[in-house]
């Protein structure tokens, strides 16, 4: 008799959209869906819709139910994955100290973890990923923002309170322009999607100059000048979006060096939209590492992209129930 393969049901909250998804021991999604994310309403309409998209996964897989692990739930932070509380997220203001977990075990009978999305991807890599074999693996996510993960002998690392690993936070240069954090010259504010279209509208409006691959791509708007077009403008050959990659690199550079010099991590591994478009620059980013890293042995520690794409966070979130 073959015993019927265990899944976990992964759910990936975000600002403008619930995706959810059966995950099975191998880390495969079997069955995406997603609904729309009211994160300005109320507190109920925002249970509502990770209700309804958990629903829709026991509508299409009604057998699924009673093999499941759990449910793991990965939301926007500040949270707290020892409570599974989300505190205040800025992007989902529906939710003030909203108990999610206990919200989602009361209606489903099953049991519910919490974490953000940086700890959680990083999980699904060490469990399942880019990151099986290796003890220690440092995550990041490259996008809109800057967001990470450490992942110790196939557990998150949490801290003392469940906010550790920041790592998009972490500041190269004080002088540096205000992260939406508050501080000054984080990562993020310096090599995220936001911080490449920040800078490239910048040495557009110092250049003068009208012909470069950029200003064609936005219609002659610098303003509409966002990361995608700077990414198909270096793909066309303009050296001024060559030029902000790769000072984006060069920043990229100077932190890891920081993470290597405090974790010495086992692998590096970068997901997140912009992942693809900098690998291109992981031999520039090396070549930089002797000036900001105080270990000799960096070189040992390879650079490789996840391997979980637009789904990683359902993968993630499922893998909570597996940890």
């Amino acid at each position: 008799m073959t015993t019927p393969i265990p899944f976990s049901l992964g759910v990936d909250i975000g600002g403008t959209k619930v995706a959810a998804g059966l995950v099975n021991s191998e880390g495969k999604i079997l069955f995406p869906t997603r609904v729309p994310m009211p994160a300005h309403g109320t507190a109920a309409e925002g249970f509502a819709a990770v209700q309804s998209a958990i629903e829709s996964v026991f509508a299409a897989h009604p057998d699924a139910r009673t093999r499941l692990t759990g449910i793991g739930i990965c939301a926007p932070g500040p949270l707290d994955p020892q409570t599974g509380v989300i505190l205040n997220p800025p992007n989902v203001p529906c939710w003030r100290n909203f108990p999610l977990a206990a919200k989602v075990q009361r209606v489903f009978g099953l049991s519910a973890r919490v974490d953000n999305d940086g700890n959680a991807a990083a999980l699904a890599e060490a469990l399942w990923g880019a990151g099986v074999g290796y003890r220690n693996v440092f995550y990041a996510t490259l996008g809109t923002g800057i967001g990470t993960g450490i992942v110790f002998d196939r557990r998150i690392y949490h801290g003392r309170t469940g906010s550790a690993a920041e790592g998009g936070h972490v500041t190269i240069d004080y002088h540096g322009p205000v992260c939406g954090c508050g501080k000054r010259g984080c990562i993020e504010a310096l090599a995220s999607g936001t911080a490449i279209a920040r800078r490239a509208r910048e040495r557009l409006a110092e250049s003068h100059e009208s012909s470069t691959k950029m200003l064609a791509l936005a219609g002659g708007d610098v303003n509409a000048v966002n990361a995608e077009i700077v990414a198909k403008a270096f793909q066309q050959g303009d050296p001024l979006a060559a030029q902000v990659l790769q000072e984006t690199a060069d920043f990229l550079a100077i932190w890891a060096g920081n993470i290597i010099d405090l974790l010495e991590p086992d692998v590096f591994i970068f997901g997140g939209g912009l992942s693809h478009l900098m690998s291109g620059f992981f031999p520039r980013i090396r070549e930089q590492l002797p000036h900001w890293c105080v270990n000799q042995r960096f070189a040992e520690i390879p650079m490789v992209l996840a391997h979980y794409g637009s789904d990683a966070g359902i993968a993630g979130a499922a893998s909570l129930c597996r940890a």
